[in-house]
Formats: C-alpha cells, sequence, structure tokens
C-alpha cells in the first residue's frame, strides 16, 4: 500500500509537469502561428481543428517518450523544452513550403491543414526517436 501512495506522489509530479506543459506548448505554438486555432475552431472551422489536433500529438509523442525515461522531472521539463522548439520549427518549415498557409488553414483548407499536422507528427516521431534520456 505505502508503495502505491509513494508511486502516486511521482505520478502527479510528473502529470502535473505534463500538463504545464502541453499548456505551454498550446500557448507558444498559437502565437507563432498567424492563424487564430481556438477562435477558428469556436467557429466550427475543420481544418484548424485537426492541424492543431495532429500538432499536439506531434508534441506528445516525444513529451510522453520524456516522462517514461526521464531521471527526474526537471529531465522532463528540458525535454518538454526541445520538443516544443522541434515543433515550432516543423511549423515554420511547412510555412515555408506551403504558400499562405495560416490564411489556407483560416479558409477552411484541408490539404493544408493535413500536411501541417502530419509533418508536426512526423516530426514528433523523429524527435521521439532521437531523444536519449
Amino acid at each position: 500500500m505505502l508503495a502505491t501512495l509513494a508511486g502516486l506522489q511521482n505520478f502527479v509530479i510528473y502529470f502535473a509537469t505534463a500538463i504545464a506543459l502541453t499548456a505551454l506548448y498550446l500557448f507558444i505554438y498559437t502565437l507563432v502561428t498567424r492563424h487564430n486555432e481556438f477562435a477558428l475552431i469556436r467557429q466550427n472551422v475543420l481544418s484548424a481543428s485537426v492541424a492543431l489536433g495532429l500538432s499536439l500529438i506531434g508534441y506528445a509523442l516525444p513529451l510522453a517518450s520524456s516522462l517514461v525515461y526521464a531521471a527526474s522531472p526537471l529531465d522532463s521539463l528540458v525535454w518538454g523544452a526541445v520538443a516544443i522548439v522541434v515543433q515550432i520549427v516543423a511549423y515554420l518549415l511547412v510555412k515555408l513550403l506551403v504558400p499562405k498557409l495560416a490564411q489556407r488553414i483560416a479558409a477552411g483548407e484541408m490539404s493544408a491543414a493535413l500536411f501541417l499536422g502530419l509533418a508536426s507528427v512526423a516530426a514528433g516521431i523523429l524527435n521521439t526517436a532521437a531523444m536519449r534520456t
């Protein structure tokens, strides 16, 4: 029973770290993009939801890996910050490849949203594989 309670404390620490990092990721990511994802989602623009949702998966993959293999919560914070940078770089690279990316997503163009989202997932997978904690 005591071992379970000790495990619960670690769960709370790591889960709170993950929630905080995810909130930070969403805050930074939505500042970097030129369209307001949450406003578009409230307006039922599917492309914004797809792009943001897939980017969130792309971020969650390496974050989850950092939680599993981290030596400490600080270790998870560092790798979570690295994962934020990787996702921002992925967005900026897609933005270079897809003209008027933000406007296209805001206009509901699924091809731009899917490409951005899947590039984010790919970046997350590669980020996860490259981590050595």
